[in-house]
């Protein structure tokens, strides 16, 4: 930290152009710091800090409807999450969920069907991950609509049946909408 020194406070002109340009620079080689250090780039705190509340408007809109205005939240927060190297953590699955929901309730089923590819990539190692069965169910029906093969994900769905997982477990669309985002 000795390496960062933010410009002090003045009784006067804290407003001016020159002022504000040189706090700000001093924040993003504060910011810049911090994500040099790998224990602090990957802690929950950090990442939080920069996503949260991007992450509780494409929620927010996705659960009332307005798909379009949550696609760009949601693309947003990719990008972020991309940023921050943050693409491996359980957010990055649920921005993926949000882009699959919105790219699909929007008619963009090609988009959606590779948000789902994406997220079964992601959960390859796991099978008690609370959104694969939703992500497989959505993976089956997008593969069908835009004709793509779908055998691995219905072969790993079944697995999932038969080792217990509920015929009707929530779709996609109700785990984003019920996901806690605190």
């Amino acid at each position: 930290m000795a390496g960062v020194a933010f410009p002090r406070k003045r009784l006067r002109r804290n407003f001016t152009a020159e002022t504000i340009a040189k706090r700000s620079r001093a924040f993003e080689q504060f910011l810049s710091h911090l994500h040099s250090i790998a224990e602090i780039r990957r802690s929950a705190e950090f990442l939080e800090f920069f996503l949260l509340q991007e992450l509780r408007a494409a929620q927010r809109l996705t659960c009332t409807g307005l798909y379009r205005e949550a696609l760009a939240a949601w693309a947003n927060a990719a990008r972020l999450q991309e940023r921050l190297g943050a693409c491996h953590s359980g957010r990055f699955l649920v921005t993926l969920a949000g882009l699959a929901v919105c790219h699909q309730e929007l008619e963009q089923l090609g988009e959606a069907h590779g948000c789902c590819e994406q997220a079964l990539q992601l959960l390859a190692a796991q099978d008690s991950h609370p959104l694969l069965a939703p992500f497989l169910q959505a993976h089956v029906h997008l593969a069908w609509k835009v004709g793509k093969d779908k055998r691995r994900s219905e072969a790993r769905l079944q697995e999932l049946q038969d080792a217990g997982l509920p015929p009707q477990p929530p779709s996609l669309k109700e785990c984003l909408i019920k996901e806690a985002l605190d």
